[in-house]
């Protein structure tokens, strides 16, 4: 079936929802409208004219890009400029522009996890908390014929995750009673009667950003005209979400050979390194783009070294001050591997939600330094 421009918003939001964004950021559409049909999409780390000149030839109507476009509000749009070029080019071809940045920084399964992977780190962890999603408790009480139906509804929209648990429920056996008034066309019983019914409470947990999900799967699942269940809100929090990451390697190996693992899994030809060089590293603290403001955090985690990119002369001082050995990878290199990720991603949900769209990867971009 054809795809609005809103859907697929949507879908990405499930995987980098924007309350995870900085405060000073500019995430979402930032060009278009969320009613255009989208016939095919494109994947970038940055918009700028080479990837609009790629996404026009290629007949794409999107770009999703890492980088916002508009990153400051403008008070001018002149055509003779850079941006203003870009952006009457876009509005002129018709090409929708959305931006993931901090929200895909800190999303499982975003710019840092993917970078954990690379390097195959074990235990991934967030290095930083940015939210911790509210968590709320759903119980409701279901015929014995239909228990199984109804948790599987609910486990399979989102509901019971604890921790690396899916499926977590509990179940107690009880008698439900109810009278069926006039105008009802009761699953058990019979108008004008009080009714005994062998009933179970089954009780689950749920993130506050699927309880809607959860809670219409529940009622499509459930056999009562009117559906009997208590929602409440948790003290205890969900899963930590936050810049950067921390693991550990599968085994300790000397600087010299971490710096070439990070240099194949990356696909760079140099890398900058600050530190002991005789340092042997275990624990690895990452850190898409420019990560240097974490080096503190990643002291306090008991990191070896810390992979990102950008860093300054002084940067490396308070790392090597910390006894820790800090890597400058490249902001392109350290955040490019997201791209094929999104694009796995979005392919994923078009898929299952059988969308007529195309899913494409810019081939245009590079890194603007070079190694010479």
């Amino acid at each position: 079936m054809s795809v609005k421009c809103r859907d697929i918003i949507a879908g990405l939001e499930q995987l980098a929802p924007g309350y995870l964004a900085e405060d000073w950021d500019n995430v979402g559409l930032l060009v278009g409208s969320p009613e255009q049909t989208i016939h095919k999409v494109s994947v970038a780390l940055d918009v700028d004219m080479a990837v609009i000149s790629e996404a026009i030839a290629a007949g794409a109507d999107m770009i999703v890009a890492h980088h916002p476009l508009i990153f400051k509000k403008i008070s001018q749009l002149r055509t003779d400029l850079p941006l203003g070029s870009m952006l009457s080019t876009l509005i002129k071809h018709g090409i929708a522009v959305y931006t993931a940045h901090t929200n895909l920084d800190s999303a499982p399964g975003g710019v840092n996890d993917v970078l954990a992977q690379k390097l195959n780190l074990l235990a991934i962890a967030p290095l930083t908390t940015v939210y911790q999603e509210p968590l709320h408790k759903l119980a409701v009480f279901v015929p014995a014929s239909h228990v199984e139906q109804v948790r599987m509804a609910m486990t399979e929209a989102g509901a019971g995750h604890i921790g690396n648990y899916s499926h977590c429920t509990f179940q107690t056996q009880g008698i439900g009673t109810f009278l069926p008034l006039a105008g009802t066309a009761p699953f058990i019983g019979e108008q004008g009667k009080l009714e005994f019914v062998e009933e179970y409470r089954l009780e689950t947990i749920v993130t506050k950003s699927r309880r809607s999900e959860v809670i219409a799967a529940m009622l499509a699942a459930h056999p009562y005209e009117e559906v009997a269940y208590d929602e409440y809100v948790l003290k205890n929090s969900g899963l930590r979400h936050g810049l950067g990451r921390v693991g550990r390697l599968t085994e300790s190996m000397p600087l010299a050979e971490f710096i070439q693992k990070v240099k194949t899994a990356l696909a760079v030809e140099a890398i900058k390194v600050a530190g002991p060089a005789d340092a042997v590293i275990n624990t690895v603290a990452v850190c898409g783009g420019s990560g240097a403001s974490l080096i503190e955090a990643a002291s306090k985690v008991g990191a070896d070294v810390l992979v990102t990119g950008d860093v300054k002369y002084h940067d490396a001082q308070q790392a090597i001050a910390e006894g820790m050995v800090i890597i400058d990878a490249g902001h392109f290199a350290t955040e490019q591997p997201v791209v094929e990720s999104v694009v796995r991603y979005l392919t994923l949900c078009a898929g299952k939600k059988n969308w007529n769209v195309q899913i494409m990867a810019s081939n245009v971009q590079q890194d603007v330094f070079r190694s010479y």
